[in-house]
């Protein structure tokens, strides 16, 4: 749209703020770490649980990155999704076809998770939050370990017993 299309009230509106107020690159935050960088002392584990739809929300994808971070600070780190957080599992996403990404980052939660099992991080999903929603057990991506309802419960307590630090994400 050029400015001769422009109202004068529109011309005015515009001109109030300047733009860009910085330019790309400018710092608006600081960069002081307040906590120390922990890593895994000798067998600690992290254990994540996702109920949160894939694009619905960031909740699932920096669960994912969560996950991913305390695999490279050493813990054992699994990640278990559940109800509809078992979509971000399947391999099947992409439109107008499966792996084309219809939108820039569609396919984050599928290559995290691709990296995340890759570097030793092991993944559970729910098969009845897949009959939920309709999606079938070989659509999940290569890796992802099928699970009974019941082991949801199984596997936070197992966790626990284990002293995991526990991430709960939820998506109402």
């Amino acid at each position: 749209m050029t400015s001769t299309e422009l109202s004068d009230v529109e011309k005015k509106s515009l001109e109030e703020i300047p733009h860009p107020s910085l330019p790309e690159g400018s710092s608006i935050y600081g960069g002081t770490k307040v906590f120390p960088d922990l890593q895994a002392e000798n067998g600690e584990t992290y254990f994540t649980l996702v109920h949160g739809i894939a694009h619905e929300s960031s909740v699932s994808f920096v669960a994912v990155l969560q996950a991913t971070r305390a695999l490279r600070k050493g813990f054992e780190s699994a990640m278990y999704f559940y109800g509809p957080g078992s979509l971000n599992c399947l391999a099947t996403r992409g439109f107008p076809t499966t792996g084309t990404s219809a939108f820039p980052g569609e396919h984050n939660i599928n290559d995290q998770l691709k990296t995340f099992m890759s570097e030793g991080g092991k993944v559970y999903c729910c098969r009845f939050g897949l009959s939920l929603h309709g999606a079938r057990e070989e659509d999940l991506i290569e890796g992802v370990i099928p699970t009974h309802p019941l082991d949801v419960q199984d596997a936070l307590i197992h966790y626990a017993r284990k002293g995991a630090i526990i991430n709960s994400t939820y998506q109402l």
